[in-house]
């Protein structure tokens, strides 16, 4: 296996690293990918490139690229555990799990997320309310450490190894296969009903309603609005179904080439904003959607990324608790509103119980998400929130963050301490490393 040097570029657009990559196909290729490391060299693992943020690169670091590494190992119908590879995508996981009538417990915002990327991100869905973290599903994961050797880890074996690869940022080692218990379900549409929301205080009316009784809730809010009409958007709760349909595959269009930096202002997002803002009639409506479409509706969009033009964007998600969410999303918003930072893609959605991950992001209750273009004060205002988040006693979402302090992270993950303390056992020297954790000073060495 031969290394290729590589710029790692974020999904964002906004960071990039120049490492040497390597693309492994089996196991023995990464463990000599490790153990033949030199001493001062760092290592990260890298999926589908669907991070934002700078969790999955390190500068003049190493790069596993996972990607070919995606095997359905074993399937046990009775169980309902699938093992597979890191490199499997939540999309080509649905496509093997769908034919069989089960369907993944908990899916992220698009498809091509890889499993591994999954699990070190400890991804949500729009169901975190009844069902959890992707962490929650997960049985054993099989983990190459920095000294080559190959440890399964569960909730009795290696139970401090498990808890903090569950959304451990790739910091623990690399993994090799995971043992994911799926959700026996046969279904391949989703029933939703969908309700315009006048204002913040409707949304969050509608969604500390519907958290617990609808499999799945989400909402779109319309970031651009101020006044009476802040917090405007569209809130959908939806049931899984099984449809008597024959439906052709979706074919994704694409965006050819980077936009330039002005294609997205806040005249063409409000434009858009309204259009899509009155797509859903006054008194609501109820509609019948593909599994993939509702769970992936950017997906058919390849490179919307370039959208943002050569400098990129941010994406900001945190997460309020529910006592203060009400008052911290309203002022956040309000923030967002007066800088006129256009963004289209801003989600609300509701939490449930924490993660059980030591760096899992979520928690009971309130999360906002939305891009924010890199540039016009678009670091200043994405700081900003970092600290309006912690004001308010809430956390950012690592795999999504490039503007957090290390010393506001300290305040926002209580498990950290015990997190370094399964660094410093499995990995004293460090050879497991990325930007995020440099700039974070996850290792206290």
């Amino acid at each position: 296996m031969k290394p290729k040097e590589l710029t790692i570029t974020s999904w964002g657009r906004s960071r990039s690293a120049e490492m040497t990559a390597f693309r492994p196909e089996r196991l023995s290729a990464v463990i000599n990918a490790i153990r033949e490391q030199s001493e001062d060299t760092r290592i990260i693992a890298c999926g589908d490139g669907r991070n934002y943020g700078d969790l999955g690169m390190r500068q003049k670091g190493r790069a596993i690229l996972s990607r070919r590494m995606d095997r359905f190992l074993s399937f046990d119908e009775r169980s309902g555990v699938v093992a597979v590879e890191p490199g499997i995508t939540f999309a080509e996981l649905y496509a093997f799990t769908s034919a069989r009538g089960f369907l993944p417990p908990v899916v992220p915002g698009t498809g091509f997320v890889t499993l591994g990327g999954g699990v070190a991100s400890d991804i949500h869905g729009k169901n975190h309310d009844n069902q959890g973290c992707l962490g929650e599903h997960i049985e054993w994961l099989d983990l190459i450490l920095a000294s080559g050797e190959l440890v399964r880890a569960t909730r009795t074996e290696h139970s401090e190894l498990f808890s903090a690869t569950i959304g451990g940022c790739g910091l623990t080692g690399v993994i090799s296969a995971i043992g994911l218990k799926l959700q026996k379900l046969r279904a391949n549409a989703v029933r939703v009903r969908e309700w315009r929301v006048k204002d913040l205080d409707q949304f969050i009316d509608l969604m500390q309603e519907h958290r617990k009784s609808a499999a799945y809730t989400v909402g779109w809010v319309d970031a651009l609005q101020g006044g009476r009409m802040l917090g405007r958007g569209i809130f959908q709760a939806a049931e899984p179904v099984l449809v008597d349909w024959h439906r052709t595959r979706r074919i994704p269009c694409s965006i050819p080439f980077t936009c330039p930096d002005v294609t997205l202002n806040r005249y063409s997002v409000r434009a858009f904003n309204a259009i899509y803002y009155r797509r859903v009639p006054i008194k609501g409506r109820e509609r019948i959607l593909g599994y993939e479409a509702f769970h992936h509706p950017l997906d058919k969009v390849l490179n919307w990324n370039r959208l943002y033009g050569k400098k990129g964007f941010l994406q900001f998600q945190c997460v309020l608790p529910d006592e203060s969410a009400r008052i911290g999303i309203r002022q956040m918003l309000e923030r967002i509103s007066n800088a006129r930072a256009a963004s289209f893609l801003g989600v609300l959605k509701t939490f449930g119980k924490e993660g059980l991950g030591d760096l899992s992001f979520p928690r009971s209750g309130v999360t906002l998400s939305l891009d924010i273009p890199a540039r016009d004060g678009g670091y200043e205002l994405v700081k900003c929130l970092d600290a309006m988040t912690l004001d308010h006693g809430g956390r950012v979402y690592l795999a999504k963050d490039v503007t957090l302090t290390a010393e506001r992270f300290v305040l926002m993950y209580p498990k950290l301490d015990k997190f370094r303390e399964t660094l410093s056992r499995y990995d004293p020297t460090g050879v497991f490393d990325s930007d995020l954790a440099q700039r974070l000073k996850i290792r206290t060495r």
